[in-house]
């Protein structure tokens, strides 16, 4: 519920403080005095779009704050907490700042927020009916709305949502993997011939190297086998061999360590290289017996590099990389293989999530046609009240199924109307004067507002077009909703303004060329004055005064 309203440099504002109670509190004022720019105002407040054109002139920002109860909404407190915007008490207090530049800033109980949040947030506080509420009352989309609002089947509405996301998805994978393959192609193709080149030499990892290594002792072989006896007849097998000229001086230093001990170290490494060079010898002459001089395995080892070779040119890579691409290439065809694979996975998944979506989308038409019969019979008698004695209302739900999934399910509606006897049931738009357009669309939003828990309904002069007996049954009407829900009316008609619970007066005042505007609250005395205005005009008279006051008295009876 609405507590407090304040406002500073808003529009013909200066400063402007109301109090609000609950039941129904009527806001009446002379023409162009402002009556709505409270409603305006909290608008604002609750993350509607903003500009600098909002700011009072010779005023540096626009600030409204509204204080709300939220003991009673378990909605809105869970926002908070999820949000962490909670304080300890059970108000809630939004803000909104505008400054000269339009850029404006947002708080929730001090803390900064968006206004996006402060939308979010509005929508569980406050439900606001304009004065051209009527108008949308002819679209589809509005009309399927307030359907949906009046059944509250919120978790129906989910999974139908839920489905359509679900398709969305699947049919957007689908359409960018078609999109791939039709440019993948020429790719594939490409990718085809290379990955079955390269197939075809199947080089392994590392076997270019170990190729380089072979061809290069096999065709070195003979070089290798002479140095070889050449270099081991030097050591070993020659009269003055290195290692017998080793040996020798070996033995002639262990003489001499005889008279000099220090000479001794020098003689045991002399023995330990002749060790080696003995051992060097054996390892060279196994080495060039087993030396192979094989011409048919050199030409085969020269053919593969040479293909190596020629490979690595076309790639524009080193041979020792070939093996790695190899693998990318093969890698990246198994990607566009399985993209049609996935295709194919993808046309049974999307059959399924229609399957899934129509499923959900019966649920929610089945709901809607129960409450739309409900809705049926409640607006009619309600049309009957507010002098349309003959009126009937319907409302035709028509299913198609086969239309591609929609967020809101596969219902088109229409709402129907008669508003004489006899007359058939008809589309609404052509049916419906202004005026008993007007009295259809409040009678829906009475109706609606008892099933939805806004805690706040606010009405923008909604009873515009209606006057007399109608008027009197729409104050009635009001009335009866503040008993449970606290409403707040812009009105310029006395039966409305009288069947309030209090009512405040907007006035409008020019000081100094300035214009200034103010709301106040009517004791009993100045309400009856303000009714009487609104009956006579600009004409207060002592008969106004006693219809004035024997209307507040039908009025609240």
């Amino acid at each position: 519920m609405l507590i407090n309203l304040e406002i500073k440099n808003f529009a013909i504002v200066n400063a402007l403080q109301v109090e609000w109670r609950s039941g129904m509190t009527a806001i009446t004022g002379e023409t162009g005095a402002g009556k709505s720019i409270a409603i305006d105002a909290l608008s604002l407040c609750l993350g509607e779009r903003a500009d600098a054109t909002a700011i009072r002139p010779g005023a540096d920002k626009t600030q409204i704050s509204a204080h709300f109860d939220i003991s009673e909404l378990p909605i809105a407190k869970q926002f908070l907490s999820e949000h962490m915007l909670n304080n300890e008490d059970q108000d809630c207090i939004l803000r909104r700042v505008i400054g000269k530049n339009g850029r404006s800033k947002s708080y929730i109980n001090g803390i900064a927020v968006t206004a996006g949040q402060l939308r979010e947030l509005g929508q569980h506080l406050i439900s606001i009916h304009g004065q051209h509420a009527h108008q949308l009352l002819l679209k589809p989309e509005h009309q399927l709305h307030l359907l949906d609002a009046y059944a509250g089947h919120h978790a129906l509405l989910n999974a139908v949502n839920a489905q359509y996301v679900h398709f969305n998805k699947l049919q957007r994978e689908y359409s960018e993997l078609q999109k791939q393959q039709q440019t993948q192609a020429a790719k594939q193709q490409l990718l085809e011939y290379q990955v079955a080149e390269l197939d075809e030499f199947a080089l392994q990892e590392g076997e270019f190297e170990e190729i380089e290594t072979e061809h290069s002792r096999l065709s070195h072989s003979q070089t290798i086998l002479e140095t070889c006896q050449r270099e081991l007849s030097h050591l070993y097998e020659d009269d003055q061999t290195v290692l017998s000229q080793l040996q020798h001086s070996a033995q002639k230093f262990c003489e001499l360590a005889s008279y000099d001990n220090q000479l001794s170290s020098i003689a045991q490494m002399l023995e330990e290289a002749a060790v080696q060079i003995e051992e060097a010898c054996r390892e060279v002459r196994s080495y060039g017996e087993n030396i192979e001089q094989d011409p048919m395995r050199l030409q085969e080892l020269e053919e593969r590099l040479s293909k190596a070779m020629d490979l690595a040119r076309k790639h524009t890579i080193k041979p020792n990389e070939l093996f790695a691409l190899h693998q990318q290439l093969k890698l990246e065809l198994n990607e566009i293989s399985s993209d049609s694979e996935r295709l194919d996975a993808l046309e049974q998944e999307i059959a399924d999530a229609i399957h899934a979506y129509n499923i959900a989308a019966k649920g929610l038409s089945e709901s809607r046609q129960t409450a739309a019969g409900q809705l049926n019979e409640l607006i009619s008698k309600s049309m009957a009240s507010l002098a349309m004695e003959n009126g009937r209302f319907a409302i035709e739900l028509t299913q198609k199924p086969q239309q591609k999934p929609a967020a809101n399910g596969f219902d088109d509606i229409e709402f129907l109307v008669s508003t004489n006897p006899g007359q058939p049931l008809q589309p609404l738009g052509k049916v419906a004067s202004g005026g008993e357009l007007s009295r259809i669309s409040l009678a829906i939003q009475v109706i609606i507002a008892q099933r939805v828990t806004i805690p706040t309904l606010i009405f923008d002069e909604v009873d515009v077009g209606i006057s007399g007996p109608t008027a009197s049954q729409v104050g009635k009407l009001l009335r009866q909703l503040g008993q449970s829900t606290q409403v707040i009316c812009v009105t310029h008609l006395p039966q409305v303004a009288c069947s309030g619970h209090q009512q405040f007066f907007v006035a409008k005042v020019v000081e100094n060329g300035e214009t200034f505007t103010s709301m106040r609250p009517l004791e009993h005395e100045m309400r009856i004055e303000e009714i009487a205005r609104l009956i006579g005009g600009d004409k207060i008279s002592a008969t106004t005064k006693a219809s004035a006051q024997e209307l507040l008295a039908v009025q609240r009876a």
